[in-house]
């Protein structure tokens, strides 16, 4: 057991744990080893021996009278007074002369390490072993449920014939299923990529972990790495909305008059917007400025359509379960209506979700083109008359 000290160290050097969370490990590994193997009654302790880079385990016993009870029904924590002036060979004392010890005072004798049986060392190394390989789990545990919600990277080690991903982090096997995969997708074994941890567990298998490239999140974490305003808390993200791999909304604000939320996200010539986009398997992504008025936000949601006028309205509350809470009544040009649909209704429904509200497209009046149009028209027929009535003055 000499320079155990200088053990400890290497073991948390390899193991990548705290040198005193080590030490403590063994003390404790000590402490139950003597009360097993000596008395389980004593109370023990360890302290290290810094110059001698070793550690030494004490236990306590009580000073008591000659006559003391507790000496007859043989208590092994107790001693009586005219046996500690006897022996003192291997009595150590804090703050005390053996000539001045009385009754009810605390010795601390020590245990010799090297007298200790092979089988209790045998059985010091195991729990040894056992606790550590403890502490790497709960801390690497620990580490990952940090993580949780956030972006982590990995290599690829596996695709089941379900087409679930195998992704190995730190040591631990990863599942990206194929609901969480974006449409399209393709990954090969040694490809390292990068996912949305979704969820850290434990089971019978130990952890367990799942990662995810389709929720909003991974969308709002990338954002994050490209914009260095959204790390710093001068951007703030309100909430994202995704139809992963085609298309996707982000409402973002800021406090700062003086920063311009939507030219930093897309960043010059899109080249923010484009990495993240990039990362997405080319999903296409609107940055829209969030405000507090709810018209004003869902129209800006809608965008690239022009909006009328939105009017929000309670939805019933008849028992069945509601997508919503609110419904939007949206007057629109009937030119307007198809953008503010989309391509297989994907803007009204990105805008839904964005603004938590069925949205109900009125179309009101006719298209600007053909108010031009009949008004063109009324003029050229002025036009007309009026020189048909020039040339009748002529003509007379």
């Amino acid at each position: 057991m000499e320079k155990i000290l200088d053990i400890i160290d290497m073991i948390a050097y390899e193991k990548g744990i705290e040198p005193d969370i080590v030490c403590n490990i063994v003390k404790e590994g000590l402490i139950k080893i003597a009360q097993e193997e000596i008395n389980p009654n004593y109370e023990y302790f360890v302290e290290q021996d810094l110059k001698n880079r070793t550690l030494r385990l004490f236990y306590k016993i009580v000073v008591c009278a000659d006559d003391d009870e507790r000496l007859k029904e043989g208590n092994l924590g107790v001693i009586a007074l005219s046996q500690v002036r006897q022996d003192t060979k291997n009595i150590q004392t804090q703050n005390l002369q053996h000539q001045d010890i009385n009754i009810g005072d605390t010795l601390e004798y020590e245990l010799s390490l090297d007298s200790m049986k092979r089988g209790a060392i045998n059985k010091l190394f195991l729990t040894l072993e056992i606790n550590l390989q403890r502490q790497i789990e709960d801390q690497l545990l620990n580490n990952l449920r940090a993580k949780l919600n956030k972006i982590v990277a990995g290599v690829v080690v596996g695709v089941d014939k379900d087409e679930n991903t195998f992704v190995e982090i730190n040591g631990i096997r990863a599942v990206l299923a194929k609901k969480n995969r974006i449409k399209g997708e393709q990954f090969k074994v040694g490809q390292t990529i990068r996912a949305l941890l979704k969820f850290v567990g434990v089971g019978k298998g130990g952890i367990r972990l799942e990662l995810s490239r389709t929720a909003p999140k991974f969308l709002e974490e990338l954002l994050t790495l490209e914009v260095p305003e959204i790390k710093d808390e001068e951007i703030h993200i309100y909430k994202s909305a995704r139809i992963p791999g085609e298309r996707a909304k982000i409402a973002i604000f800021t406090n700062n008059a003086r920063i311009d939320p939507i030219g930093c996200c897309v960043g010059v010539k899109g080249v923010r917007i484009n990495a993240v986009s990039s990362e997405l398997n080319g999903e296409s992504i609107d940055c829209i400025e969030y405000v507090q008025t709810p018209e004003i936000f869902l129209a800006k949601a809608l965008a690239p359509a022009q909006v009328l006028s939105v009017k929000l309205q309670n939805t019933d509350d008849d028992g069945s379960e509601q997508r919503f809470s609110h419904k939007a009544i949206v007057q629109i040009r009937p030119d307007q209506k198809s953008k503010a649909i989309g391509k297989n209704g994907i803007n009204i429904r990105l805008a839904s979700m964005l603004c938590d509200c069925e949205i109900e497209l009125l179309e009101v009046g006719s298209a600007p083109s053909d108010d031009l149009n009949a008004q063109d028209n009324t003029e050229s027929k002025v036009e007309k008359t009026g020189i048909d009535a020039l040339q009748s003055l002529f003509k007379n």
